[in-house]
């Protein structure tokens, strides 16, 4: 079974916009919990412009299920995580002033770092993944990092699909046979949606989890949270 991990950065943007605790995090996702939501996660930037350092640490003891923390491998990212311990760390590239993550890693030009990040979250016992484009060699450099999982960026899937869904999962496909070779956990997020989740995860191979949040967030606006989550899950596994 493919888990949803629901992604609550827009939670906390809404909660920004207008100062204060309202909607709160923390609440949020303890409700997708308990409408069926397998995992939560969050994605902290250095201008804590959505997600703060603050609700990583709130959130941490009350989550009964996987929390995922996504994140630039900065000195300040990693010893947040060592010290919080999620059940896994999205290691991305993403620059600081960047609007939404929007490439995956050069595992190939940044395999000696990313080695040495991935083995300082395995001490701690965190599970690792590697945010990455669907390309074979740069899936084969990550399984050299020791990282345990990649998460696939799925943003070119998302804008092909309406055209040719056929082309447009193609390459994702074969990027999970790729991985299933080499031993890597496969998870996989950015622009997933009620619309295209159904084909992707039916096509994908050893799909272990994806983490989706604006999508997610705006369908709730108009059917509700609740019905919201379930229907994403029924898209994962029927």
């Amino acid at each position: 079974m493919t888990r949803l991990s629901v992604n609550i950065n827009k939670i906390a943007t809404l909660r920004n916009a207008r100062g204060g605790d309202m909607p709160n995090v923390v609440r949020v996702a303890l409700d997708c919990e308990r409408f069926g939501a397998q995992g939560i996660t969050v994605h902290p930037r250095p201008d804590e412009r959505h997600i703060r350092y603050k609700d990583v640490f709130d959130l941490k003891p009350v989550l009964q299920g996987e929390f995922n923390i996504e994140g630039y491998p900065s000195r300040a990212f990693i010893d947040m995580v060592c010290t919080v311990i999620p059940a896994q760390v999205t290691l991305v590239p993403d620059p600081p002033g960047v609007l939404t993550s929007n490439a995956g890693w050069d595992v190939i030009g940044y395999t000696s770092f990313l080695t040495e990040v991935v083995a300082e979250f395995k001490r701690k016992g965190i599970r690792t993944s590697l945010f990455i484009d669907p390309a074979a060699d740069q899936i084969r450099r990550a399984a050299v990092t020791g990282t345990d999982r990649i998460e696939l960026y799925t943003e070119s899937y998302a804008r092909g699909y309406a055209s040719d869904r056929v082309r447009a999962i193609a390459p994702f496909s074969a990027a999970a046979l790729v991985a299933v070779e080499e031993g890597l956990g496969i998870n996989a997020g950015h622009d997933l949606s009620l619309e295209n989740l159904k084909y992707f995860s039916k096509n994908l191979p050893g799909l272990l989890e994806v983490s989706i949040g604006h999508a997610l967030v705006c369908d709730a606006i108009y059917l509700g949270l609740e019905n919201t989550i379930q229907l994403y899950l029924r898209q994962l596994n029927s």
